[in-house]
């Protein structure tokens, strides 16, 4: 479903979108539109993006057509999912120790919608790291 979210192809634009964005979170989706976690993540985002467009702008990032935020923003994993709002950073709080990004793909919309709102609801609030309205550690999985 990658076809159907704006694509961003420089380091300009991923910016541009960053900086422009005044009242919404800007999702950004980086990876490889061939990967298949990423394509699970892509059609999550296509799924949810009628219903959090009032509040969220999405957009994707080929890591290797625009290497600039690499380094930067550790995109070691093949799929990640980070947030943004006002030209900050939002850190979401998973319950799985890194609170900067989403590395694995969600499976119900409904999830991804919650974690939009809390992301849009914490960061309106001035804060810079929000909880997660579910646990994702480990733990729970056995």
């Amino acid at each position: 479903m990658s076809y159907m979210l704006a694509h961003l192809h420089n380091g300009w634009q991923v910016d541009q979108a960053i900086l422009s964005e005044e009242e919404r979170v800007v999702v950004l989706r980086f990876g490889h539109d061939w990967d298949p976690t990423c394509m699970q993540m892509d059609e999550m985002l296509y799924k949810v993006a009628d219903s959090v467009k009032n509040f969220a702008a999405m957009f994707l990032v080929d890591i290797n057509e625009v290497p600039d935020f690499n380094k930067m923003y550790e995109l070691y994993d093949p799929c990640t999912v980070m947030f943004f709002y006002r030209n900050k950073h939002i850190m979401i709080d998973l319950g799985t120790g890194n609170n900067n990004k989403i590395n694995w793909a969600l499976e119900d919309p409904q999830e991804m919608v919650d974690i939009v709102e809390t992301v849009y609801r914490g960061a309106r609030k001035g804060r810079g790291l929000v909880v997660s309205p579910k646990d994702y550690s480990t733990k729970y999985r056995y």
